[in-house]
């Protein structure tokens, strides 16, 4: 799990609300509800009515993916493959159907599994390659959702505000009640900017990260697979799989490994 959404959004939050109270504001004076009616309400709808309803009923599990979701480690993949090569260098490709079924991630289990039975190498990376584009579809609309509501939020705070201020001037009559009802007419574009800038369009990115990562994990889970089954020399299956890590964390795993290793050396 990645706490970066769920720290960034708490601290956002509370940057807002802090800095209102450091000014003396009382943050329970703006939570009216017809204000959070209208905006949190409203922009759910208007965002399914850009979509499917499948769409804005996998809502909340898009929630949960984004602030929950299982952070992809890019070592743990190579040196999966990599033993997998192993294993097939020493005694063959069907040695693999065991080791198959202890790997979690559903998609290299699948791709291990269609090598094993034989599967041509073009229709095996045809078949993948189309679970990827599947994955993509069903991650677009998820992040598109939150994408829509980010943009309509604040339209939907304007509109409230609108309307609490044609509530004003319907009460000019009674000047008391004017400062009170025109800053709640404001609470309203509060309420859509906020929402919008501090929750639905972190989520739709994040989102969208999540899916970009999965799909450069399952391409090079793709390029191991193909490696393995056309019999290439761990080392090469490793070579080619580190070419999709990015230099940075190469570097580092190298500094890693090379470390674990004089502490072996010592240990010795």
């Amino acid at each position: 799990m990645d706490p970066g959404t769920l720290v960034g959004i708490g601290l956002a939050f509370a940057a807002v609300f802090g800095s209102m109270v450091m000014e003396g504001g009382n943050p329970a004076s703006i939570l009216l509800p017809p204000a959070l009616f209208l905006v949190f309400v409203g922009t759910f709808g208007v965002a399914m009515a850009c979509g499917l309803l499948k769409d804005a009923t996998g809502a909340l599990a898009a929630v949960k993916t984004a602030l929950m979701g299982k952070k992809h480690s890019a070592d743990e993949t190579v040196a999966t493959l990599v033993s997998f090569a192993e294993r097939a260098r020493r005694e063959g490709l069907l040695a693999l159907e065991e080791m198959a079924t202890s790997v979690d991630d559903p998609f290299m289990r699948k791709g291990i599994e269609l090598a094993v039975d034989g599967t041509d190498p073009f229709e095996l990376r045809d078949i993948m390659e189309a679970e990827i584009l599947s994955k993509k579809a069903a991650d677009k609309a998820g992040s598109k959702f939150f994408a829509d509501m980010g943009g309509f939020a604040p339209t939907l705070g304007i509109i409230g505000t609108v309307m609490g201020l044609v509530h004003v001037l319907e009460n000019l009559s009674n000047p008391a009640t004017l400062g009170p009802a025109i800053s709640a007419a404001f609470i309203a574009t509060f309420f859509g900017v906020a929402s919008a800038n501090l929750y639905y369009l972190p989520v739709g990115n994040k989102l969208k990260k999540i899916s970009h990562d999965e799909v450069h994990a399952r391409t090079m889970i793709i390029e191991g697979i193909i490696s393995i089954q056309a019999g290439d020399n761990p080392r090469v299956v490793e070579e080619k799989l580190m070419a999709f890590v990015p230099p940075a964390l190469r570097a580092a795993g190298a500094a890693e490994a090379e470390s674990g290793a004089g502490a072996e050396r010592a240990a010795a």
